[in-house]
């Protein structure tokens, strides 16, 4: 029977594990290419005390046929996991956990987020008590040298070893513990082997022999040693420091392990890999219930009343073509199976609304929904700028909703307080997110492991290039930096640093709180994945995307400070003026101002080349700014000229066919949207709009073999449609190289309003505007300097005028502004 790997150490085991699940850099073989190559089949996930790798683990291993054994290493609480004594309480014990079924994952979930919620004290926590209720569907190996049945044994404590073994045997079940072996040249390892041999025969127990993985191969011993000191702010050269005492913790071969331990050890943990069976779902949804107006049952129904009430405030003309969109999108949504989801994101949005507190006017793809607009959860009307809804929910592609909303920055918290509130505090939770080794921040992590000094690492890091737009990674710096690669050539020590630095690249160095992602669960969080505890807030151990795929429900309650400034900055205009009656929806004045290049305090408008555009473009409506956030990036700023000469001159536009001109018009024969993509399959080519948003998709992934098929199917399109193939081949390389970093129309317009919004109160109230901006700015120096000096540019009195001469704050025209510096 062959042999299966049950105790390894993925990069989840922050800083410490350095068995890469995936390595798509190639830097190293990923786990499971290393794992196949050894002619293994199987292979468990064990880190310690989180699961937050297990996912990925799970697709990893299921694309390269091996078999993933889910598990976690928790470690157990000498006494109750809640007691805090450190002399009693600060070393507790490890113990491998392994899911058998699904019932076993949920089990195991429960445990280690007890274990973090409640149990944290140094490490998550767990005790013996909490085994006892989530044991069902688990296998339990005893641990390394650190497991309580190791140390006892090690301690010459056998009796008190054997009744830990019967304990845990009696929890979990018989036949369901074993006694693990490990054998990594240790000395304390023989000596509890011996022991833990006479106890299986003793107890009839049996055995499972491990390895211990933190690492790929023997020769990686010295990256995962980086590691360690990384995590603990030592250097390779301390001697007092945390460290593995051989290099044998790697994921050895079936004859390694075969020649070390008894074959009842090493045929067991394929009789264990054998036992296990769960497998993650993906794609069903798992909505919390929206709990409908008393004397209500219909969700279908409310949600369909609801909109139309909307309609009718919203058209109140009834124009024509409008109520049967609103009726395609109700119909989708139902068949889509997302009623509840629309009713849950309208409901809290209509506590917003009640509360006052400000809400942008959408973000995303939502704002291309009348339903959203009706309902109120968006302020753009889809039908005024042609915004559509397959961007947003795509029929042919069934995927969540992602409804994204921008809140008043200081009053978002109220939201999910009412959410948490609605639905029950154990069925909402932030989300995590992974702080990660990138390029820079690797050559500084290392250089300060390896022993440099800080100005060696610093010079090397400084001559990585900063990029905005890709992924900067250290083999791409070499090429790109002439500056690094002289001193990488030159200088052997440079060599070693960067060399290492690439090797652990790109490895989560940390965990953070995602700043604006909430998840709403049917159930207890709990009872679907793993929760954690990140300062005081409790948070998913899986990332945003995997939520997704996992089928749970998770908004973005983003706080924008723009809306909370637009907001003062009115207040303080109605307090001396109660006639003001609001920003319009467009104005001369403001658009001039832009045109001139004014555009300091300009949400979206103000950084160097965003004025510049401005400048050339000279804005005169909202369409025009979203056209100008759409285009100042990769991609499509090579098509600012060309927008700017057919604006300037609209004779200079042309077509690569006559059924261009209705869709790029009013772009000047440029496309700059990603709707620009959808429409342009569908009229050219006969696509459905559904099937015309799966070809954008995969033209922004690169998907080759799929393109290959589409360009084809558009070409045979265009042929029916007596569109010359030489244009038909032109146009679609055209879309092909902008799909890469084509931007949603509707976040560009939906942004364009909010920057319209604060050039109008810039333009037409200086004083009440630029002392709201500066009111919102804590503790950055450069910012208020910066806006200290746009206000003396537009002739505002400010008191003191110096940065440096103010402690607290500033007299702006009469206003005082009060922040930390």
């Amino acid at each position: 029977m062959p042999f299966a790997h049950l105790h390894v150490h993925t990069e989840y085991s922050l800083l410490d594990g350095a068995c890469r699940i995936d390595d798509p850099k190639g830097r190293w073989r990923g786990l499971f290419e290393y794992i196949a190559s050894l002619g293994q089949t199987a292979c468990a996930i064990t880190d310690h005390g989180n699961m937050y790798g297990v996912v990925d683990f799970y697709r990893a291993a299921k694309a390269r046929g091996i078999k993933p054994i889910i598990g976690c290493e928790v470690y157990v609480a000498r006494r109750t996991h809640r007691d805090r004594v450190h002399e009693l309480d600060s070393d507790p014990y490890h113990l491998v956990l392994l899911c058998e079924n699904e019932t076993g994952y949920r089990n195991l979930c429960k445990l280690v987020s007890i274990g973090y919620v409640d149990g944290f004290y140094s490490r998550p926590r767990v005790d013996y008590a909490l085994m006892e209720q989530y044991s069902e569907g688990l296998i339990c190996l005893t641990a390394c040298l650190s497991g309580e049945v190791s140390r006892l044994l090690l301690e010459d404590q056998l009796a008190l070893a054997r009744g830990v073994a019967q304990r845990l045997e009696s929890i979990f079940g018989q036949g369901r513990v074993y006694l693990e072996l490990q054998d990594h040249g240790i000395p304390e390892q023989k000596k509890v082997n011996r022991h833990l041999l006479a106890l299986a025969k003793e107890l009839d127990m049996p055995l499972a022999a491990t390895n211990d993985a933190h690492y790929l191969r023997r020769e990686d011993a010295h990256y995962q040693d980086v590691l360690m000191c990384v995590q603990t702010g030592k250097t390779v050269q301390d001697t007092d420091r945390m460290r593995f005492s051989t290099d044998e913790f790697y994921l050895k071969s079936e004859e390694e392990m075969r020649a070390l331990f008894p074959a009842e050890a090493i045929d067991n943990t394929m009789k264990i890999a054998d036992l296990c069976h769960f497998d993650f779902e993906f794609g069903r949804y798992h909505l919390p219930a929206f709990h409908l107006p008393e004397g209500r049952t219909d969700a279908l129904a409310y949600l369909t009343e609801r909109c139309e009430e909307g309609f009718r405030e919203k058209y109140p003309d009834d124009p024509p073509g409008y109520r049967e969109r609103l009726q395609f999108e109700l119909d989708m949504i139902a068949q889509m199976g997302f009623v509840e989801y629309f009713l849950i994101v309208g409901d809290f949005i209509a506590f917003a609304r009640a509360q006052d507190i400000p809400i942008g006017p959408g973000r995303g793809s939502a704002p291309g929904s009348i339903c959203s607009y009706c309902l109120g959860i968006t302020g753009i009307d889809p039908m005024r700028y042609g915004l559509y809804f397959e961007r947003f929910l795509n029929p042919e592609r069934v995927s969540m909703p992602d409804i994204d909303i921008d809140f008043c920055v200081k009053r978002r918290g109220e939201v999910i307080d009412y959410v948490t509130a609605k639905y029950g505090a154990g069925h909402v939770a932030q989300v995590i997110a992974f702080g990660s080794l990138k390029a820079r921040a690797a050559v500084k992590d290392v250089g300060r492991a390896l022993g440099y000094t800080y100005a060696e690492a610093d010079a090397v890091s400084k001559a990585v290039p900063f990029s905005a737009n890709v992924s900067m990674t250290l083999a791409r710096a070499l090429t790109e930096s002439p500056a690094l690669r002289e001193m990488y050539e030159a200088d052997g020590r440079v060599k070693t640093l960067v060399d290492t630095a690439a090797v652990l690249e790109g490895m989560p160095r940390n965990t953070t709180t995602h700043a604006a992602d909430v998840v709403i669960t049917a159930g207890q969080v709990s009872d679907f994945i793993p929760l954690a505890r990140n300062d005081e807030s409790i948070v998913t151990q899986f990332p945003k995307d995997t939520l997704e795929d996992l089928g749970l429900l998770k908004m973005d309650f983003l706080g924008l400070r723009n809306l909370t400034v637009i907001r003062e900055a009115e207040d303080l205009i109605r307090a001396s003026n109660p006639d003001y009656t609001g920003i319009p929806e467009a104005d001369e004045a403001t658009f001039k101002m832009l045109g001139e290049g004014r555009t300091a305090g300009v949400f979206q408008l103000e950084s160097e080349g965003m004025t510049s555009v401005c400048v050339q473009l000279k804005p005169q409506s909202v369409e025009d700014i979203g056209a100008v956030v759409a285009l100042y990036r990769p991609g499509p700023m090579g098509s600012i000229p060309r927008f700017v000469r057919g604006k300037q001159d609209p004779s200079s536009v042309t077509y690569k066919h006559p059924v261009l001109r209705p869709i790029l018009e009013g772009t000047y024969g440029c496309i700059v949207y990603q709707e620009h993509v959808l429409e342009i399959l569908r009229k050219l080519a006969g696509f459905t709009m559904g099937h015309a948003d799966v070809v954008r998709r995969a033209m922004s992934k690169k998907k080759h073999d799929m393109l290959a098929k589409e360009r084809a199917a558009f070409l045979q399109g265009c042929q029916e449609r007596e569109i010359p193939d030489a244009a038909a081949q032109s146009i679609f390389d055209e879309i092909m190289e902008f799909a890469d970093y084509g931007f949603n129309k509707t976040h560009a317009i939906a942004y364009a309003i909010i920057a319209f919004q604060t050039a109008f109160l810039k333009c037409n109230y200086p004083k009440e505007y630029m002392a709201s901006l500066l009111t919102s700015i804590q503790g950055d120096k450069n910012a208020v300097r910066y806006y200290i000096g746009e206000c003396q540019s537009l002739g505002i009195p400010v008191t003191p005028p110096d940065i440096n001469e103010s402690q607290a704050g500033f007299v702006i025209s009469g206003y005082k502004i009060r922040f930390g510096l």
